[in-house]
């Protein structure tokens, strides 16, 4: 049986990409809130402080009696012993138990431009990593350079330039054997670029 070089590409991307999510992902990449994500804050005892809150384009939420919350790049956590914190004076001083979860997270956003057959902004419900993004796009173009992407990452002010090299693992090669080097996990606001 002849594979054309569409197909063999398709495999490889499968393969690559089905070793890629069997890799548990590390213990410190718990969510982290994005500005355009809802969250669901419920105080325990209080239902009148129960809500449904976007998260604004500066990372930051209003919250009775606590005021402007800075959330973007916290955790849920984070947030609740913030909001715990800030809302202590109005109990007594007994902090209240407060829960933050995620309702939608929206702002979880990545680009994906050039060589791939469907280039885009995608909103995965979850943490992806360089090769789930390829096959987001629809996997690379046939003249891609897959060992030369780069990957475009906004923090704070600066802009960070990563590399993610997936010329071997297409071809069914471990290449360097370390996975999270050359398979990087994306974050919010991520672009990748395919050469």
């Amino acid at each position: 049986m002849k594979l054309t070089a569409a197909a063999f590409l398709a495999l490889s991307l499968q393969s690559a990409l089905a070793s890629a999510q069997s890799a548990p992902p590390p213990a410190s990449e718990a969510y982290r809130i994005n500005p355009g994500d809802q969250i669901d804050v419920y105080v325990w005892g209080d239902e009148r402080l129960q809500r449904s809150l976007n998260i604004l384009p500066d990372g930051s939420f209003a919250f009775p009696l606590a005021g402007t919350v800075r959330a973007a790049g916290r955790t849920p956590t984070d947030v609740e012993q913030e909001l715990s914190r800030l809302l202590a004076p109005q109990y007594k001083d007994v902090p209240p138990q407060v829960t933050v979860s995620v309702r939608v997270p929206s702002g979880m956003q990545i680009s994906v431009i050039g060589k791939v057959r469907s280039p885009g902004n995608f909103s995965p419900t979850r943490y992806v990593n360089v090769l789930q993004a390829l096959s987001l796009a629809g996997g690379p173009s046939e003249f891609a350079d897959l060992s030369n992407i780069v990957i475009i990452r906004r923090q704070g002010g600066r802009t960070e330039v990563l590399r993610a090299r997936l010329g071997d693992i297409m071809k069914g090669r471990p290449g360097s054997g370390d996975i999270a080097r050359d398979v990087p996990v994306l974050a919010a606001g991520d672009m990748v670029v395919v050469p």
